[in-house]
């Protein structure tokens, strides 16, 4: 249910890079998750290890009754009945061996109890005592968690001709509801945004309730931005009688996957926040809570009264003494590591030309881009295969994807039944529009790159999957990866030992010295970000005022940043790289930021009575 003896998880990677992560590590004690997005994806892939571990297979055909959410059921029941074989086969493996379970508890972090009483027992001289220890601590092996994400902005209604159809089949409430129908005892994380029709539906499930005992069989993790959004979201689903059990926190740029970044408030800014008001989640939330089990004729169980939500942080981690920095000063109870475990096979699901391209990427390879057809910035790391093919199809005449599956389908510029930015109908159509507009070629070719350069994310996450366990052909699947911008530091392929080892600090440390603080390098992206956003901005009251407290935020941030660069550096943490970084951004943010006022004075002199004061500043 929880990350049980680890300090550490392994969050969702894509659609495809993590989809079978627990079968590889929930047996040694690893939590980790998968996303539900894609239940064709997980369709195969079921197929796949039920060959693999002879167990029955029945295809669930794409058109049949309630096909997705039974699909979702059938994986994650197929990946619950591996971990279980795989964790009672290590658990009959002897101690003193070179086997699974000794690397089980060998991954502990040293100060788990139960790595201190393994440690005791290698020094036991064989004997009744020793044999009672050694089945007292093969009792208390637990498999990590096989926790599922759903990204709530993907919630696409199915449609008859063009008539949507009953609201409980929508992408993300099937997904849901197959989470719900699976005898998993884990948890579900909701990232990307609040979706109150999909928290309304949630109602359905007693799963996510408390029992007599206190227990509740599956979990509620929000990912979150900022605090306020951890307060609005766990108030909505508290009024239901739904506990939120962890706040995720992620950097809104330094991080992989889709990137929601922040009015200008760095990492260490939203840390600050949620340590010194952490204590008033729990009783903001609690009297809702029940008040809702009253309302139900439930008992809330008494036990559960001290149960507070756990916080847990993730974006840009990179050393050991970064991970303590945000457990010990900010009191995270866990941190999510995911970028790095890309090169470590024993962990991921990557196929190898795109393993390779991760190993060799330097900085100037990963970029944040606007490929992602749900207009968020996209992660993205240059010549990957779907790059590559989009590439080919542009100049061969025929931009865009089949769009054989459609989870992103949302535009209805030019259909009534929405379709997908990155498909080959959206894009012929909107190209021929631009063809026929009234301005220069300049501006149509402009145009037209952002219309083509958006990709079939669908299909491309998860073909690296495919072709890594061999269900596909690399040549005819395109790869698309989302890997964070901290991967560049981290050059060849790791093992799961030294990747967990370096976790801990117990090895040295698998990057440069040199590699600037994550909270260093979070600076920069938001100063390059808030560059674009000037760049693009077209200067209406809204967009003064946003860049104006976009700017404050980001200097408020830098004075923390250079608080904790006062401090005593944990093991390898580079807190030298964080004041000469912010000397640099910091000046070039208000160059950014004067050149920007000096723009917009044409605009003051007009509107004059009108423009925010903090213009003038």
């Amino acid at each position: 249910m929880q990350n049980y003896y680890h300090t550490f998880h392994i969050p969702v990677m894509g659609t495809g890079h993590s989809v079978d992560t627990p079968i590889r590590v929930a047996p040694l004690g690893i939590t980790s998750v998968i996303s539900l997005v894609d239940d064709i994806l997980l369709e195969k892939i079921r197929k796949y290890y039920c060959n693999m571990y002879s167990m029955p297979y029945h295809r669930i055909l794409k058109k049949a009754k309630d096909g997705r959410a039974k699909r979702v059921t059938a994986y994650l029941e197929t990946v619950g009945k591996i971990v279980q074989i795989k964790m009672k086969n290590i658990k009959k493996q002897p101690f003193f061996k070179k086997n699974d379970k000794t690397k089980y508890f060998e991954l502990l972090p040293d100060k788990s109890p139960l790595k201190i009483e393994y440690n005791k027992l290698l020094k036991m001289k064989a004997g009744p005592k020793r044999n009672l220890l050694a089945k007292d601590l093969t009792n208390r092996m637990l498999p990590g968690s096989i926790d599922v994400n759903i990204m709530v902005k993907l919630d696409r209604a199915y449609y008859d001709n063009v008539q949507p159809i009953v609201d409980e089949f929508s992408d993300a409430k099937t997904a849901l509801r197959g989470y719900a129908n699976s005898s998993l005892e884990s948890a579900i994380v909701f990232s990307a945004g609040i979706n109150q029709r999909l928290f309304d539906y949630m109602t359905r499930f007693k799963e996510f309730y408390r029992d007599k005992t206190g227990k509740s069989k599956k979990k509620i993790i929000l990912k979150v931005s900022d605090f306020r959004s951890a307060i609005i979201q766990g108030k909505f689903l508290a009024k239901k009688g739904l506990e939120v059990y962890e706040f995720r926190i992620e950097s809104g740029l330094n991080c992989g996957g889709h990137a929601f970044p922040s009015n200008g408030v760095l990492l260490p800014d939203l840390l600050k926040e949620f340590k010194e008001k952490r204590h008033s989640l729990a009783a903001e939330f609690l009297p809702l809570i029940q008040k809702y089990y009253k309302k139900m004729g439930w008992e809330y169980p008494e036990k559960a009264l001290s149960d507070k939500p756990i916080i847990t942080v993730q974006g840009g981690i990179g050393v050991h003494g970064e991970d303590r920095r945000l457990r010990e000063q900010f009191g995270m109870d866990l941190t999510g590591w995911a970028s790095p475990f890309l090169l470590v096979p024993e962990t991921t699901c990557v196929d190898t030309t795109t393993r390779e391209l991760l190993r060799r990427a330097g900085q100037e390879d990963l970029y944040l881009s606007n490929v992602s057809p749900i207009g968020a910035p996209f992660n993205n790391i240059r010549k990957c295969g779907s790059e590559i093919h989009s590439n080919k199809m542009i100049a061969k005449g025929t931009p865009g994807s089949p769009c054989a599956k459609g989870f992103l389908a949302s535009d209805t510029e030019f259909t009534k039944k929405p379709i997908c930015l990155a498909s080959r109908q959206y894009q012929k159509m909107k190209l021929e529009k631009i063809t026929n507009m009234d301005i220069s070629d300049k501006e149509k070719e402009q145009l037209s790159l952002k219309v083509v350069e958006k990709t079939c994310l669908c299909d491309h996450l998860g073909n690296g999957a495919l072709i890594a366990l061999g269900i596909a052909d690399e040549k005819n699947s395109p790869q698309s990866i989302c890997p964070g911008p901290n991967i560049a530091w981290y050059n060849r392929l790791y093992s799961l030992k030294e990747m967990v080892d370096h976790i801990y600090g117990r090895c040295p440390s698998l990057v440069p010295l040199k590699r600037p603080h994550m909270f260093a390098a979070e600076i920069v992206m938001y100063v390059d970000y808030f560059e674009k956003l000037v760049t693009n901005s077209a200067c209406t009251q809204i967009e003064i005022k946003r860049l104006y407290d976009f700017k404050n935020n980001l200097e408020q941030g830098m004075d923390i940043c250079l608080d904790i660069a006062k401090m005593k550096p944990y093991h390898e943490e580079n807190l030298a790289s964080i004041p000469p970084c912010v000397e640099e951004q910091r000046k070039r943010l208000r160059d950014i930021y004067a050149s920007f006022k000096e723009n917009t004075t044409i605009i003051t002199q007009k509107h004059k009575d009108n423009i925010p004061a903090m213009m003038a500043i």
